[in-house]
């Protein structure tokens, strides 16, 4: 059912952030760095189950044998440098700090014990929502749930978030919980977008997008590792470039 990825993750935030409001504090950093570990080694097994789309049968008929994987090369290739020269990953979280500071602020001033429970509820709100939403195993994980191609990424990212969700509820409170709220908005807009194109878009196109999706999944397990922080916003043009460039070398083959 498309839409049971995003839904299992805002299951997972609403129980991360509650257990970490009650209990978050106790849990060691140990604990929470073995975890993470953890899952960026399945998020690389995932990955390279993405990437096992380059030898689509589809995907390989329309573009050829040889250049599946120089599709998704060229894809990742154009993606970085417009993704790098547009600045996303930047601007991205650019746009997050100055979210959190407009709203922050606008309760500063009223004074009292009040505003400042407010501050924390909307600063809580804002960092979960931006590590929740703004990410590339939320549009990818959704794009894949709206396809068909299965919740396996979404059933990944809910457990991050469940573990990330205490950890922040633990030092902000309930405006974590809250984050639950864009997320379901955001990624169910991806999911539907998928949802409504996949009919429309050829298994080749769909296997493109899969196997370059697989090549960013590869940057988030790096990052989850500690291994290198791949700018993995600034790849997401990406997923652009590898239908085109798939719609463009089976027009010229």
């Amino acid at each position: 059912m498309p839409g049971l990825g995003t839904l299992i993750n805002v299951v997972t935030i609403l129980v991360g952030s509650t257990l970490g409001v009650f209990f978050g504090h106790r849990l060691p950093e140990r604990t929470t760095r073995t975890v993470t570990d953890g899952l960026g080694l399945v998020t690389l097994v995932i990955a390279g189950l993405n990437v096992v789309s380059v030898n689509d049968p589809d995907f390989r008929a329309a573009v050829g044998g040889s250049a599946a994987l120089l599709v998704v090369l060229g894809a990742v290739l154009l993606g970085g440098i417009v993704g790098s020269l547009l600045r996303i990953e930047d601007r991205l979280e650019a746009m997050g700090g100055w979210l959190q500071a407009k709203l922050a602020g606008s309760g500063d001033s009223e004074g009292g014990e009040g505003n400042a429970a407010k501050a924390r509820f909307v600063e809580g709100f804002m960092d979960a929502s931006l590590v929740f939403a703004i990410g590339p195993l939320a549009i990818l994980g959704s794009l894949s749930d709206g396809l068909g191609r299965g919740i396996d990424q979404l059933l990944l990212k809910s457990t991050l978030d469940g573990f990330a969700s205490l950890a922040f509820a633990a030092s902000l409170g309930w405006g974590v919980a809250a984050s639950a709220i864009s997320v379901l908005v955001w990624q169910g807009l991806w999911t539907v977008a998928a949802v409504l194109l996949g009919s429309l878009l050829p298994a080749a196109l769909i296997a493109s997008i899969t196997a370059t999706g697989g090549i960013l999944l590869m940057g988030v397990s790096l990052r989850l590792l500690q291994i290198r922080q791949v700018p993995v916003g600034d790849l997401l043009p990406a997923l652009l470039f590898a239908p085109l460039l798939t719609m463009l070398v089976q027009a010229i083959v």
